[in-house]
């Protein structure tokens, strides 16, 4: 597959706080391989419920430290409640596609209900790690969809229809098919990906 620009890596990790996000999301990746393997499907169903927890939460947390410090919030509450809007209509369309089965519906609570609270705890006491983790959740997403979009183009994961949800959502042609879909969505995480890591540098930098 020709290389394009934005599946590049996008942040090199710099100081500890950096360190530590990037080892986190590989912990998290990690666990994510062993459970799922290659089913891209389901890996993204589950996925897909964790990705859209930090644009809300931050979108939340930045409402209300605008409305203390009376302030504007420089477009970052919109921006972040359209990513966890838009997160959410990727569990849509794969839920259509995937179907997951009840033991993958309770790791979803099991999951969610964990990662909101670490999520929500970690941003009040440090947003730019916060972001920056979802950089890097981000970069491991466009990896994981580019590993799913080569299956599909080598055989390996039948190119089924695509859901009608996802036709609507991204105005896709009325005969698209699952690349169609996987290439939508990995442009949307490499949007998120780039403008968390923005965001991160940009409170990193307000505080230095």
């Amino acid at each position: 597959m020709p290389s394009t620009p934005f599946l590049q890596p996008h942040h090199a990790p710099d100081g500890v706080r950096d360190r530590f996000a990037r080892a986190l999301v590989k912990f998290m990746r990690f666990f994510a391989d062993a459970f799922f393997a290659k089913r891209y499907g389901h890996r993204a169903v589950v996925l897909e419920t964790v990705a859209a927890v930090p644009g809300m939460v931050g979108g939340a947390l930045q409402h209300l430290r605008a409305l203390r410090r009376m302030t504007s919030d420089r477009g970052w509450i919109r921006i972040l409640i359209d990513e966890a809007e838009n997160e959410r209509m990727h569990l849509m369309t794969f839920i259509e596609i995937a179907q997951p089965s009840r033991l993958e519906r309770l790791l979803i609570l099991l999951v969610q209900g964990a990662f909101f609270n670490f999520f929500f705890l970690l941003y009040l006491l440090s947003p730019a790690t916060a972001h920056r983790i979802v950089g890097y959740l981000e970069e491991e997403a466009v990896v994981s969809y580019t590993e799913y979009l080569a299956g599909v183009d080598d055989g390996t994961y039948a190119n089924v229809a695509a859901p009608r949800i996802a036709i609507e959502y991204w105005q896709l042609a009325p005969d698209a098919r699952l690349r169609d879909v996987i290439l939508v969505i990995r442009l949307d995480e490499a949007k998120h990906r780039d403008v968390n890591h923005e965001f991160a540098n940009e409170l990193t930098s307000s505080h230095a």
